[in-house]
């Protein structure tokens, strides 16, 4: 295992891309908490209905706090008190049981039963991919119903992939998921963890990937409390959805490690077969190694060390064949992107729109 500060550094031949960050389960009565907080004086954990005192976290090198709480079990509700008066969920909450404000909810990702020991994923060229929005796909609007809808999506309409619009929590009930802001937990009122573990457990078994929208462009302004901690965020750069993350700036490999090890979490944790980075030309990096390569890197070596296939794909309309090309030639070697200058063509040409994307 590397010492703390390769681990810390973010430095992609030495860390190991599993999720360190937030609250990782020791045993069945005490959690490790690793959070990057270059900001804070102080930091504790708090721990919802509990009348002891807030443990104090250690400051470690490159603006982490880490420290063992003990007595706390799964399902314990808990949040960070920041310079001893701001009270903050975890930045990598693994669930928000009570939305974007509340405190975070400690999950054991072991507790888990997977009946998908077999799966092995499929080749990209084999996906014949359906798009689908949680919330609106069945009148519950959840993970476990969508379950019974997967015979016919493979029987009668003919898929062999589901693509799930972002499910990172995000504000209230109703949303697209582009405004998510806490990118671990999966999206509460549609089934929390378990529910989306369910899911693509329920696809594997039927035969079908799952591919996971995530966006790390951006993050959503309510409850969103990053900033707070450390400059996850950058002026250098625009986007028209929100402050742009700093990825190449001053103090940039944290943030890098968190979105990587996002990326990670869900190919380990949840068993997501690719994920669609949604509007790369929203993600700012001019670093010497651009970030979308580090993330097709640690994907791909997790996919490999599962033994399992898994992909990337970028969502772009930059025309760029460097996304795409293998590392060894200069690219990033990302499996694919969203042909979206087809797709505005297509619009343009039955709707007459000629509007935005559409002039």
């Amino acid at each position: 295992m590397p010492d703390r500060e390769e681990r810390h550094l973010g430095n992609s031949k030495t860390l190991p891309w599993r999720l360190e960050l937030g609250a990782s389960c020791l045993n069945a009565s005490s959690v490790e908490v690793l959070v990057w907080a270059p900001k804070a004086h102080s930091l504790a954990v708090k721990i919802i209905g509990s009348v002891s005192e807030p443990i104090p976290l250690s400051q470690e090198s490159f603006g982490y706090w880490e420290g063992t709480v003990q007595d706390i079990s799964p399902g314990t509700r808990y949040q960070y008190l920041l310079n001893d008066t701001i009270e903050r969920p975890d930045p990598a909450s693994r669930s928000q049981p009570d939305g974007v404000h509340g405190p975070s909810e400690i999950i054991d990702p072991h507790t888990f039963s997977w009946t998908d020991r077999e799966w092995r994923g499929m080749p990209l060229e084999q996906y014949i991919i359906y798009e689908l929005h949680t919330g609106t796909f069945t009148p519950e609007g959840t993970f476990d119903a969508m379950i019974n809808r997967l015979p016919y999506l493979r029987d009668q309409v003919g898929i062999t992939a589901i693509e799930l619009l972002p499910v990172a929590q995000c504000p209230g009930t109703r949303n697209w998921g582009y405004d998510g802001v806490y990118l671990f937990a999966p999206q509460n009122n549609y089934g929390g963890p378990d529910g989306l573990k369910r899911l693509v457990d329920a696809c594997h078994a039927a035969g079908l990937a799952v591919i996971m929208d995530v966006v790390y462009n951006h993050l959503g302004p309510e409850g969103n409390y990053l900033a707070d901690l450390g400059p996850y965020f950058t002026d250098t750069y625009r986007t028209p959805w929100g402050s742009a993350i700093n990825y190449d700036g001053p103090e940039s490999d944290p943030v890098r490690h968190f979105v990587i090890s996002n990326a990670v979490y869900w190919t380990h944790e949840y068993h997501i077969d690719a994920l669609r980075l949604d509007a790369i030309h929203g993600i700012f990096d001019f670093s010497a190694k651009h970030l979308l390569q580090d993330i097709g890197e640690a994907v791909h070596a997790e996919g490999q060390r599962l033994n399992r296939e898994v992909h990337v794909i970028a969502e772009s309309d930059l025309n760029d064949a460097r996304i795409i090309s293998p590392i060894s030639r200069g690219g990033y070697g990302l499996n694919g992107q969203w042909s979206d200058d087809f797709h505005h063509a297509l619009h343009a040409v039955l709707t007459k729109e000629r509007k935005g994307y559409y002039e």
